[in-house]
């Protein structure tokens, strides 16, 4: 009996690493899709949202995630920046950055949009959560000169801290009104459908391999 007492600790001990590692194993990756009416949902019935939709096409191909909708209608990337501490919770595993297209519409100057994701990026560095850019494009009738500087936002950031880039947000979606609300500005259900379908397999490859192989 003194020989297989040692034995029965050991068995117990094992048992309890092998629970605590399945229960490790169990816990969905926590995603936080942070950004404007774009991400809300606006216009859409529940269910509808970018984020549950992306949630759901993720979990159809077997990964278990969670994904938290932190879309704010009206957001500014100065919005954005005030309320990023909170709406992004400890423990996050990646934040799916989508910012900066009311900055655009209400012709707010790129430097200061630029200066506010730059923020942004540095604070979610600081915290070790990684970040997926989703970058926005300027309206054609805001000229040549506002295009070249806001479009190159993105792609700069994305380089300076070396995180993936989804170049354009509304990609496939933007210019097809059957796919777009009334207001021709955001996605309708189907819309929102689209944009899962086009940037499914960038997240896939960033929650898998850390970044796409864009």
């Amino acid at each position: 009996m003194a020989f297989k007492q040692p034995s029965s600790l050991l068995f117990v001990a094992l048992l309890a690493l092998f629970a605590v590692l399945t229960a490790a194993r169990a816990e969905p990756m926590r995603i936080v899709g942070f950004g404007d009416s774009l991400m809300a949902g606006y216009g859409l019935d529940a269910g509808q949202s970018f984020p549950e939709k992306l949630e759901a096409a993720l979990r159809a191909n077997g990964h278990d995630v969670v994904i938290a909708n932190a879309g704010v209608s009206g957001d500014t990337t100065s919005g954005g920046l005030s309320r990023l501490d909170w709406s992004v919770p400890d423990g996050t595993q990646l934040v799916i950055l989508e910012l900066g297209a009311n900055d655009m519409l209400r012709g707010v100057s790129p430097d200061i949009t630029e200066k506010n994701l730059d923020e942004m990026l540095t604070r979610l560095q600081e915290r070790n959560i990684p970040v997926l850019l989703a970058g926005m494009r300027a309206a054609p009738n805001l000229g040549a000169a506002y295009a070249a500087s806001f479009d190159a936002i993105y792609p700069r950031l994305a380089k300076k801290y070396d995180v993936p880039l989804y170049p354009f947000f509304l990609d496939g979606v933007v210019a097809d009104n059957t796919l777009l609300l009334e207001d021709g500005m955001h996605p309708n259900a189907a819309g929102i459908e689209r944009l899962v379908k086009h940037i499914l397999p960038v997240v896939e490859r960033v929650i898998t391999e850390g970044r796409p192989n864009t």
